[in-house]
């Protein structure tokens, strides 16, 4: 008996493994010690785990006392999740906002955009800021018109190569750095210092000049 009781203090991500494989479901002993587990994870500032960790206790031990005290905690959990989402995606606007602002005087002054954020430190930011979940943004600069018409008053129009980089890409992929997703993991996009409401940026000009 102590031995089984032993073998039920896995890992939460272990336990959870174990519930959806079905190894351990003949003890009768898992549903509350999941949700103690889903409690501690809660308590740690794990809110996001240990609501995944609830939903399946529920769903797989709905008769349980242990699976009604979880639905009644996912309640407070939901809510608190949801909040701490808004959060921070009000700071990862902010954030990004005070990049773009930077940028659009960096170009005021300079005539173009920088090369890399890096160069609007420490003049235009006293640092680049990062999203909430400590991530860089991801900045790239481009020239609008790479070859431009030169008027002439006779004959052919007479082109140059521009390059100046009169145009960026600013964009945030979410807390897993891939495109699209959706809630923290949703992108946040910004052309020129106008947010895009597109799914990913569209192409860069081309032929892009060598600097």
């Amino acid at each position: 008996m102590v031995r089984a009781m032993r073998r039920c203090h896995f890992a939460p991500a272990l336990i959870l493994l174990l519930v959806l494989s079905g190894c351990t479901s003949e003890d009768p002993r898992l549903p509350a010690n999941l949700y103690e587990e889903a409690r501690k994870l809660n308590l740690e500032g794990r809110s996001l785990e240990a609501r995944a960790m609830m939903k399946q206790l529920t769903e797989r031990y709905p008769d349980t006392e242990a699976a009604r005290q979880a639905k009644r905690d996912l309640y407070l959990i939901e809510a608190f999740v949801n909040r701490d989402m808004a959060d921070r995606q009000k700071q990862l606007r902010a954030a990004m906002k005070r990049l773009a602002d930077a940028l659009t005087r960096y170009k005021a002054k300079k005539g173009e955009y920088p090369v890399t954020a890096n160069d609007l430190v420490p003049e235009y930011l006293d640092q680049l800021p990062e999203t909430p979940w400590g991530h860089p943004f991801l900045y790239r600069p481009y020239v609008m018109r790479p070859i431009e018409n030169i008027p002439v008053k006779r004959g052919p129009a007479r082109q140059k190569m521009n390059t100046k980089l009169d145009g960026y890409y600013l964009a945030c992929l979410g807390t897993d750095l891939h495109p699209g997703g959706e809630g923290l993991a949703a992108d946040l996009l910004i052309k020129d210092g106008v947010p895009l409401n597109e799914p990913t940026f569209p192409p860069l000009p081309q032929p892009q000049p060598v600097r």
